[in-house]
């Protein structure tokens, strides 16, 4: 793959590969056993279908990078490579996702208000964390995200507005049942 140009938003252009003899997943057997690549005389239509598609899939997921990662992906060879590469480059390897979730879960259960910090702050911060603690596979019902902020997380100078807020709750509950 070549650099892309220049990064200005929405004017990547690139331009699918030229063949280079090697087609994706397109190998046979030679006389020792082993396999080779195929050259572009040995392959069949659907072994160009599959080169095809793999140099689309390439030139959508290049054209969405910065030269950040590009630089991580230019030595890539298939689109599934370059898919894996940034998977691991943003998420993690499985390890380090169960590991930035367990100290996520930690943050969450350690979660306090700042000094001088308003409510909604307080709210952008727990959504942030609970978002990304739930796109590390814990989520976290509503209820106790809830009953987090109201117990443990806002000053006592709260505590009437939560009884108050308790109350109601108790008492539409009750009107609910009967």
């Amino acid at each position: 793959m070549s650099a892309p140009p220049a990064n200005y938003e929405g004017q990547f252009t690139t331009r699918h590969s030229l063949f280079n003899g090697h087609p994706l997943a397109t190998t046979k057997k030679n006389v020792e056993g082993e396999d080779m690549p195929k050259t572009r005389v040995d392959c069949t239509a659907e072994d160009l279908k599959k080169w095809e598609k793999n140099v689309k899939a390439k030139k959508w997921l290049v054209c969405g990078l910065g030269p950040d990662e590009y630089s991580k992906i230019q030595s890539c060879t298939t689109a599934k490579e370059i898919w894996d590469t940034l998977q691991v480059a943003h998420e993690g390897t499985p390890q380090v996702k169960r590991s930035r979730g367990t100290l996520m879960y930690s943050q969450y259960e350690n979660f306090t208000m700042k000094e001088g910090e308003t409510i909604q702050e307080i709210y952008t911060r727990f959504t942030i964390l609970t978002n990304e603690l739930k796109s590390l596979g814990r989520i976290i019902l509503e209820e106790d995200k809830v009953e987090k902020i109201l117990t443990r997380v806002l000053p006592i100078t709260w505590e009437s507005k939560f009884t108050t807020i308790q109350e109601s709750r108790i008492l539409s509950l009750s009107i609910w049942m009967s």
